[in-house]
C-alpha cells in the first residue's frame, strides 16, 4: 500500500527529480494532460482530473502519516492536479474552436507560468489552504492555485483575442 501511494504521490518518481521537484511535477503534467485530452477530449481529461485528485488525497495521506513534514517535496501529484486545472480552459477552448491542442501553445505556456507563480507565491486562499498542514492542505493549495491560473489563462486569452 505504501509503495503504491509513493508511486502515485511522486507521479512515477518524478518527485525525486532535483532541483525543484514541484516544477518537474508541473512539467510532467503537460504531456500527460495532452495525451489524455488527445485521447478523450475534455471529458476524459476531466475524469482523470477528478480521479487523480482522489488518488492524490489518498496517497498524500499515507505518505505524510506520522511525519512532521506535512508537505514533503517528493509529493508532486498535487502539482499535476493543479497544472491540469490551469490547462482546462486551453483544452476546452481547443475543442470549442476545433483547433489542435498544440496550436494553442501560448495558452499552455500561460497555464504553466501562472500555475507555478501562484503555487510558489501562495497568495490569499492558496496560502490559507497550505497552512492547514495536512494532506488536504497539500492538495487544496495546488487546486486553488490551478483555479487562479485558469482564471488568468481565460483573461489572457480574452485579451489576446480581443486585440
Amino acid at each position: 500500500m505504501k509503495q503504491l501511494a509513493h508511486l502515485i504521490g511522486t507521479v512515477g518518481y518524478v518527485g525525486h527529480m532535483r532541483p525543484a521537484p514541484g516544477t518537474w511535477g508541473s512539467l510532467a503534467a503537460l504531456p500527460l494532460g495532452w495525451a489524455l485530452a488527445t485521447l478523450g477530449g475534455p471529458v476524459l481529461f476531466g475524469i482523470a482530473l477528478v480521479v487523480g485528485f482522489a488518488k492524490g488525497v489518498w496517497a498524500t495521506k499515507i505518505m505524510t502519516a506520522g511525519s512532521e513534514d506535512h508537505d514533503p517535496s517528493i509529493i508532486v501529484i498535487d502539482e499535476v492536479i493543479g497544472q491540469w486545472i490551469a490547462l482546462l480552459p486551453v483544452i476546452i477552448g481547443a475543442q470549442a474552436a476545433g483547433a489542435d491542442l498544440l496550436a494553442l501553445w501560448p495558452g499552455w505556456i500561460a497555464a504553466f507560468t501562472l500555475f507555478r507563480l501562484f503555487d510558489i507565491w501562495k497568495p490569499w486562499l492558496v496560502g490559507m489552504a497550505d497552512r492547514r498542514h495536512d494532506h488536504w492542505g497539500v492538495m487544496l493549495d495546488d487546486v486553488i492555485a490551478g483555479i487562479f491560473a485558469a482564471i488568468g489563462v481565460i483573461v489572457l486569452a480574452g485579451l489576446a483575442h480581443a486585440l
